[in-house]
């Protein structure tokens, strides 16, 4: 087999698997649905391994597989560009989907929309492929939205839960909005450099430089700065970044199995991928990347307050994918662009394990989701229990777990920049260390440890089916805990093994580019990298290590110690949480002003537009003919003399006016 058929047969097997699931689903049954699945992306995560020993050996490559169209020079193609940044994530994708494959089997097992989900999320892990493989702007926009729109089917796909098929509704439309902002980059980069293919684009991004536009009459901008920022929009909607984030917390009403997969490891990384893909662009513009450095750092931070005052355990792993998100897009804005993709990878990992963990706590305790009611699971859930402190610990950046090497590595790569907005950027990431651990060990000592609870859960507040809380909880099938076990392991040792090659070395060679003289973070933190063991020793005498363990235990004397207290400081700083509460108001906004101002336009075109004008003028024209006909009906009324009196005034007035006339 050529490489050329297999980097074809990587994003052709899930496809396959995708169509017989949806299509045939009731001839082959549930077993031949997952079975069909997870063959697929099985094959293709082994595919991407036999892949990326071929780029370790030093063979890239970037080709065309197919040309769809041409037209005035600018072409139309599906191609590939196979490097180290692409066989990264392209293992990231296919381990994770391999793993929440797996785990559906499990989670999913009661649901009658079973051969359905399957054939969801394989099309998803297809769509993720095809974008991370793109070789030029087209493949990618296709990707993007194909990304887009099966999340849309998987959120709602409980589709007879009005919340769900909101949620759904919501996480399009928003994603529209920054999609919007992507085209229009693209539109400019095709306009501009006449191509859609990577290579040739980067080829005249001096020339893209050297060119002002005037988006305002007199005013010039530099034309590579405004394409930056309409890609950033495109990345700040799929990668929910403020104040386009309102989609993602709500998008929990869809399965937890698509929360891992969706909102941990793919489609919301899609926007970190794709600017680090545009690195020699966003490179050639200081303003583009304090734009993303100031939006990241906002994310960062004010995402992760939300987490503390979140009861719903799949809502606090969403809020905190939220705040990593922001942490990556800090990264980028700082030109530490392998920084960001190493974090993307490590988070992949640890934030997918507690993703699956929260779900095997909801079959667990029932379908019960709230963590107000649960407490002591480690006694029944010993695999749960271990393999969600594991994650908890990854997360917060533990020295020797992976989470620690690329949150650290941020946290440094800013410390060194020194764009505008830096400042307050470090801040936003250091205070950050502190708040992932608090809200982290908040959920977890209300699930894990402290009293038991979940005989106390209110009737209304069961889950979506018939299973209800109360029972005693019980640990998962094998099914469901084994990918948490091998999600375990990277957990850990991700970050140890690869941190050196990754940021230090020159693994990801050309396929990102810095310019060292304008940013050179990344290269002063090398010089003072001299290994991953000696980097946790110096991160056990750090700041943020302290700011964690800070956290971690303001978490346990507040929720294990002295659980009376948080009530107190809820009625004490009243204001404060219903800020919180309302989501910075956000919500709020959106529907006064966008949702509302939408449906007022549209009334006023309805009442203004449609009845008075449209309608107005054709019941007008209807009833001037009315008029005309009842007058006309006066002069018809069939009496002879009325008609030779008309003739006789007709004849006068003829003659009228020839006399007049002579």
């Amino acid at each position: 087999m050529d490489m050329k058929t297999t980097y074809l047969l990587i994003p052709l097997a899930p496809l396959f698997g995708a169509i017989v699931a949806g299509l045939f689903g009731k001839t082959i049954g549930r077993a031949g649905a997952h079975w069909i699945t997870i063959l697929g992306v099985a094959t293709s995560f082994v595919l991407s391994v036999f892949v990326y020993q071929d780029v370790e050996a030093g063979h890239t490559w970037n080709g065309t597989v197919y040309t769809w169209l041409q037209s005035s020079g600018l072409k139309m193609e599906v191609g590939f560009l196979i490097d180290q940044l692409t066989v990264m994530m392209m293992l990231v994708v296919t381990f994770v989907s391999l793993m929440v494959h797996i785990y559906t089997v499990g989670y999913m097992a009661a649901d009658p929309g079973y051969q359905r989900f399957f054939s969801y999320i394989s099309l998803f892990t297809f769509s993720m492929l095809m974008l991370v493989m793109s070789n030029n702007f087209v493949q990618l926009f296709f990707g993007w939205e194909a990304v887009g729109l099966v999340s849309y089917l998987l959120i709602g796909f409980w589709y007879t839960r009005p919340t769900a098929i909101y949620a759904n509704l919501k996480a399009f439309l928003v994603n529209r909005v920054g999609d919007f902002g992507f085209l229009l980059g693209i539109g400019l980069i095709a306009a501009y450099a006449e191509s859609l293919d990577y290579a040739t684009v980067f080829a005249h991004k001096d020339q893209l430089a050297a060119t002002s536009i005037e988006l305002f009459n007199g005013t010039p901008w530099s034309l590579v700065t405004v394409i930056c920022i309409c890609l950033f929009i495109g990345a700040m909607g799929k990668s929910a970044q403020v104040p386009l984030h309102v989609w993602l917390p709500d998008s929990m009403e869809g399965p937890t199995p698509i929360s891992a997969l969706i909102h941990a490891a793919t489609m919301v990384t899609a926007g970190i991928f794709m600017v680090t893909r545009m690195s020699p662009l966003f490179e050639l513009s200081d303003a583009a990347l304090s734009f993303v450095l100031v939006i990241g750092s906002i994310t960062a931070l004010f995402m992760g307050f939300l987490g503390i005052i979140q009861n719903d355990i799949k809502r606090v792993v969403a809020y905190s994918t939220l705040s990593q998100l922001g942490y990556m897009t800090v990264a980028l804005g700082a030109s530490a662009y392998s920084v960001a993709v190493f974090h993307l990878m490590t988070h992949a990992f640890f934030k997918a394990l507690l993703f699956l963990g929260a779900g095997s706590v909801i079959i667990g305790c029932h379908h019960n989701q709230d963590i107000r009611y649960m407490g002591g699971l480690w006694k029944h859930m010993r695999i749960t229990w271990i393999t969600s402190l594991i994650g908890s610990l990854a997360l917060i950046g533990l020295p020797f777990f992976s989470g620690f090497y690329s949150k650290d590595s941020i946290i440094e790569a800013v410390a060194l920049s020194h764009l505008p907005g830096s400042g307050f950027a470090y801040f936003a990431v250091v205070a950050g260390v502190f708040v992932t651990a608090f809200y982290s060990f908040r959920m977890y000592f209300l699930v894990f440890h402290g009293k038991e609870r979940y005989d106390q859960l209110p009737h209304e507040e069961h889950g979506h089916d018939d299973h209800h809380g109360g029972g005693t909880p019980h640990e998962s099938p094998w099914v469901v805990w084994l990918p948490l076990v091998l999600l375990a392991i990277p957990s850990v040792l991700i970050g140890y093994m690869t941190i050196e090659p990754m940021l230090h070395g020159d693994w990801f060679g050309a396929s990102i580019v810095i310019d060292a003289t304008r940013h050179a973070s990344l290269e002063e933190m090398t010089r003072e990298f001299h290994g991953p063991f000696e980097m946790a020793l110096h991160g056990l005498a750090a700041l943020p290590f302290f700011l964690a363990m800070a956290g971690v235990a303001l978490a346990w004397f507040l929720y294990l110690k002295r659980p009376d207290i948080p009530a107190i400081i809820k009625q004490r700083f009243a204001p404060i949480y219903t800020l919180l509460d309302n989501k910075y108001y956000f919500d709020k906004f959106n529907e006064v002003y966008f949702a509302g101002g939408a449906r007022l336009l549209g009334r006023g075109l309805w009442k203004g537009g449609d009845q008075a004008l449209i309608d107005g003028a054709v019941n007008g024209s209807a009833q001037l003919v009315g008029l005309v006909a009842a007058g006309a009906r006066l002069l018809q009324r069939g009496h002879i003399y009325q008609y030779a009196a008309s003739m006789l005034v007709g004849v006068l007035v003829l003659m009228w006016l020839l006399l007049n006339r002579a």
